[in-house]
């Protein structure tokens, strides 16, 4: 056992964003590093048991942690984003999860062996994916479009809706299966849950308005969020349990439709918070479990359950749901397979266990092991199986490696349609639209947005593309998308153009500080690169062979030529570096910036000979 209290809060913690950070490192699903570590400090090797050692807290902790997790995810939920995202997100997110809600509550009742009030809670629960889960899933898979889209907005959507469903089947099921049906409490709940609703509007409302009008500065607004989300949530809940869920979802959701910019500028502080949140929550739920809770998962009803769920209710749901909505049957089968539980499945599981074995429900006390299990089994073979499944299914999006660049400028527009010319999925990102005018007329694909923003992370598909390209006239927002993007496309695909300026002494602690690698030269900064283009430089390829070596080629280049990147005959791309080793080999296509009295002569020579 630790030593203290304090200690053990501060192992949590560490534990939880260490699993965080070897996950990303060796590119694995969080979820099992953080199921592994708990299961190893908790019942494994007996180091802690949060819900002995925290007592009386332990539930309002993770209550509180709950709330915050639904109130983040239902900020996505904004009416105007969800327009025009085509029948089958719509039917999947509805019949279909309205199907699979029924469908999983009876295999957790007849196989399962759960009552019907735990069976019809848990079948709610169990319709939520998440984008917590799906987005690394479709990023690895490199998915064609349609099948992506549907997939990450299902979980965006039916995320906040699984944990709302699960309260009104509570209630529901109870007054249907009581001895003695009491109408008047069923009544009562309806009208709690009407007032939960404008409750949380109200709050949303509230704390918009005090965002808009400047009542609350800017250090306080997201503490400011935070607070009011546990007030919204406890003011519903002391009212009638199980409603502050509703209210938070509806505090959010107000929120995220009254288009608050404050709101959008809140984007890494939800982020950070919801990550310690859900890395802290998900070590201590299964540190507390109990070697026998763990042994109860290979247990054949719970294996005959979740296999069910994973091979039957998921496809069929999917199938029946999108009958005449022009999916093809391939895309039907990677949908009806890909179907992840995750964090929020098992946090939100866990909170109703609590409030079922208080209701009496005995056999609820298996509902974190049931979860437990489909969670750990979903995510594994989901994970493994998505980019084969895909490439057997023709579902992979094939070929080069895809560049997105931030900033449209003179230079960046000659880059894209360079790429292009080589087939290279390529996309430039601008908040401005004037700006954005060159990539127009120059026929480039282009996204309006600022690339920061969360409608970017949810509206951009990024999956086409491997590297990113901050190449703007601020240094300082170019160093600041590539921190945050850096975890995300790994620290060897992300480049900035140089922010070095001979005027300032420390340039180079600038250059060698501020995130991603520097593109090309350090001292070639965006400003060099566009009076380049301005004075008539080309890109210009040049193919080494064995008759045409490279060697030959650096002799014959001129010393104002800039290496942009070069192709290799597999397709991958190779962008030059100083602070990366690049030497081309036999095949390589490089792609050069050049001076044009270097091509004019080539040229003549050409005429003349």
């Amino acid at each position: 056992m630790v030593p203290s209290l304090l200690f053990e809060v501060m192992l949590i913690g560490l534990l939880g964003i260490g699993s965080q950070w070897l996950a990303w490192r060796y590119r694995m699903p969080a979820i099992v590093v953080m199921a592994v570590t708990g299961l190893l400090v908790g019942p494994i090797f007996g180091l802690i048991n949060p819900e002995e050692d925290f007592g009386d807290l332990y539930n309002p902790i993770i209550s509180v942690a709950v709330a915050i997790i639904l109130f983040e995810g239902s900020l996505n939920l904004s009416f105007k984003e969800l327009r025009g995202l085509g029948k089958p997100v719509f039917r999947i997110s509805t019949v279909g999860a309205f199907i699979a809600w029924i469908l999983g509550s009876l295999t957790a009742h007849y196989i399962a062996g759960l009552s019907w009030a735990v069976s019809f809670v848990i079948g709610g629960l169990f319709i939520v994916t998440g984008p917590t889960v799906i987005m690394p899933l479709l990023r690895q898979s490199k998915l064609r479009p349609r099948p992506a889209k549907i997939l990450k907005w299902e979980g965006i959507i039916v995320d906040p809706i699984g944990a709302l469903l699960a309260v009104f089947a509570f209630e529901i099921i109870s007054f249907l299966t009581s001895s003695n049906p009491d109408g008047s409490k069923l009544l009562m709940f309806f009208a709690a849950s009407i007032f939960a609703a404008i409750f949380g509007w109200l709050c949303g409302r509230g704390i918009g308005w005090m965002f808009e009008t400047g009542h609350i500065p800017e250090f306080l607004k997201s503490p400011a969020v935070i607070v009011v989300v546990i007030f919204c949530f406890t003011g519903a809940d002391e009212i009638m349990h199980e409603t502050g869920l509703l209210s938070v979802t509806a505090m959010g959701i107000t929120l995220a439709n009254m288009g608050i910019s404050s709101v959008q500028e809140m984007r890494h502080f939800k982020e950070n918070i919801t990550i310690l949140l859900i890395s802290a929550i998900f070590i201590m739920l299964t540190a507390s479990l109990k070697i026998d809770t763990i042994l109860h998962i290979f247990s054949p009803n719970i294996i005959g359950y979740v296999l069910l769920m994973m091979f039957a209710v998921r496809p069929l749901s999917i199938f029946l749901s999108t009958i005449g909505t022009g999916l093809t049957t391939n895309e039907k089968l990677l949908v009806g397979w890909i179907a992840p539980r995750g964090i929020v499945a098992l946090t939100v599981s866990s909170y109703f266990a609590t409030v079922l074995l208080a209701e009496g429900y005995e056999d609820a006390s298996i509902l974190t092991t049931l979860t437990f299990g489909l969670v750990i089994f979903t995510v594994i073979a989901h994970g493994f199986s998505i980019g084969w499944l895909a490439k057997k299914l023709n579902l992979s999006m094939e070929g080069k490696p895809g560049s997105l660049i931030v900033g449209s400028n003179k230079f960046t527009v000659e880059l894209a349609k360079s790429l292009s010319k080589l087939d290279v999925p390529t996309i430039i990102v601008d908040n401005n639209w004037e700006r954005l005018k060159i990539a127009r007329e120059s026929g480039v694909p282009f996204y309006y947005e600022n690339m920061l923003s969360e409608q970017t992370e949810y509206n951009l598909d990024t999956i086409p593309y491997e590297y990113l390209i901050a190449a703007t006239d601020s240094n300082s927002y170019n160093g600041l998308v590539c921190t945050t993007f850096m975890p995300e496309y790994g620290r060897m695909n992300v480049f900035k153009v140089s922010p070095y300026n001979k005027d300032e002494k420390n340039a180079m602690e600038i250059v060698s500080k501020v995130g991603g690698r520097v593109l090309f030269k350090k001292d070639v900064t965006l400003k060099d690169l566009i009076e380049k283009i301005d004075s008539g430089f080309v890109f210009r390829q040049t193919t080494i062979t064995e008759q045409y070596t490279y060697k030959q080629y650096l002799q014959e280049k001129d010393e104002e030529t800039v290496f942009l990147y070069l192709i290799k005959p597999s397709g991958q791309i190779k962008y030059y570096s100083e602070e990366m080793r690049t030497v081309p080999g036999v095949g390589d296509t490089i792609i050069s910036l050049m001076p044009p009295n270097k091509e004019k002569k080539k040229i003549q020579a050409r005429l003349y000979n």
